[in-house]
């Protein structure tokens, strides 16, 4: 049964309503573990059992089964320590592909109960219901029709939280995992935030949690003992973000499409790297593949932004921004190993990373003088995109990375 604290019956507009704002209806849909849900649905015999999926000895786990999170498992963990904790659990390696084949399907399906669908994730999405109550029936029962195709067409579950906006849904769908459904109604929103522990706020991390709790503040309304002025002058712009959080408001609206603001590409080495020949080859991949990616969407870039962690785990980024915009391989990781250059190798290199972002969607006006090296590498990514794109993404290789 799902938790419930109350919310007004959705309306449909008439004509004299049309510029009046009508009370939204608004899903969170958050899928169970997703990655390793996915695993479990394509190998049953792994149901039951721990499943753990991430990159190698050295990586970190990007989703853990509940079984496993019974051990203390978490995202973002080490491997290794999670090899510790649980070291009878299933290790599995990420299959991006898959997960996204499998996302893209919910997402198909969810676009079947509205048009307003906003994908905040692979894994999550928020939908807006407002006014399918004649097509769809109630918001609860809407909720048990999505759940029910999902499992039927994936074998997977979701939690699903309902709300008068983003916010709340999306903390509730978080409240009873997994396959869990909580309803929040409008008239009951002082209420359920009386009861909301403050660090499952958006936003509200350990530490902020931990700052919280020495003013007192254990709920998310216990904010409200503080005026706004108090959160203002203490946290600034986010402690009013903080106060109309506790006070359940978000008047954003679902962004059927939302342009990226970055793209990326990382990777943990296999063993530490300290000569800089070896990090530039793979300061190359990624570049390749963040050019790629820029290229195939559409896009272009004005910034690069460079990641280097060391072996002991001290995390720097540096970055710089374009004279033009691009989505030239070779730009990218020419700024890119420019930016390397400026950094002081005492230690060894655990993890490389590059991304761009300043985004324009389409490609930048032509110059009146182009540059004709840069020139040459556009019409080179273009014949190698086509060739990668034929013949699969190992027909071709740069000289540089054959060893």
């Amino acid at each position: 049964m799902p938790h419930v604290a109350e919310q007004d019956k959705c309306k449909s507009p008439t004509i004299q309503q049309i510029r009046i704002p009508m009370k939204r209806t608004i899903l969170h849909i958050d899928m169970d573990a997703f990655y390793a849900s996915v695993e479990q649905a394509d190998h049953p015999e792994l149901k039951g059992m721990p499943v753990v999926v991430g990159g190698g000895m050295r990586g970190v786990v990007s989703a853990a089964s509940y079984e496993a999170r019974k051990f203390g498992i978490r995202s973002a963990m080490p491997i290794f320590q999670a090899r510790k904790l649980c070291p009878q659990a299933v290790f599995l390696p990420v299959r991006g592909k898959r997960y996204k084949e499998v996302s893209d399907r919910i997402m198909d399906i969810l676009c079947d109960f509205s048009p307003l669908v906003e994908k905040i994730s692979i894994d999550e999405a928020f939908l807006d219901i407002t006014g399918t109550r004649t097509l769809h029936g109630n918001p609860e029962n809407l909720a048990f029709q999505i759940k029910e195709k999902i499992r039927d067409e994936t074998s997977l579950t979701c939690s699903i939280g309902i709300a008068p906006n983003k916010l709340l849904a999306k903390i509730a769908s978080d409240l009873e995992k997994p396959d869990g459904l909580t309803i929040v109604k409008k008239e009951n929103i002082r209420e359920f935030m009386s009861k909301l522990p403050v660090e499952k706020l958006p936003g509200v991390g350990t530490r902020s949690a931990r700052e919280l709790r020495t003013l007192g503040v254990r709920t998310a309304s216990d904010i409200l003992r503080y005026d706004l002025s108090f959160w203002v002058k203490r946290f600034g712009k986010h402690g009013l973000s903080l106060y109309e959080k506790a006070l359940g408001k978000d008047s954003s609206p679902v962004q059927p499409f939302r342009n990226p603001k970055s793209f990326g590409a990382e990777n943990t080495f296999p063993r530490d790297i300290q000569k800089p020949e070896e990090l530039k080859k793979w300061i190359l991949v990624q570049s390749e593949k963040v050019g790629r990616e820029l290229r195939a969407k559409g896009y272009v870039a004005r910034k690069v932004t460079l990641k280097i962690k060391f072996s002991d785990f001290k995390l720097i980024t540096r970055s710089r921004s374009l004279d033009d915009y691009t989505n030239c391989t070779m730009v990218i990781f020419d700024t890119a190993i420019d930016l390397l250059a400026h950094i002081q190798l005492k230690k060894s290199v655990r993890l490389t990373g590059v991304a761009v972002s300043g985004l324009l969607r389409g490609y930048r006006q032509m110059k009146l003088i182009e540059d004709r090296a840069t020139a040459r590498q556009e019409q080179l990514d273009r014949a190698i995109d086509h060739i990668l794109d034929k013949f699969g993404k190992d027909a071709l290789k740069r000289g540089i990375l054959i060893s």
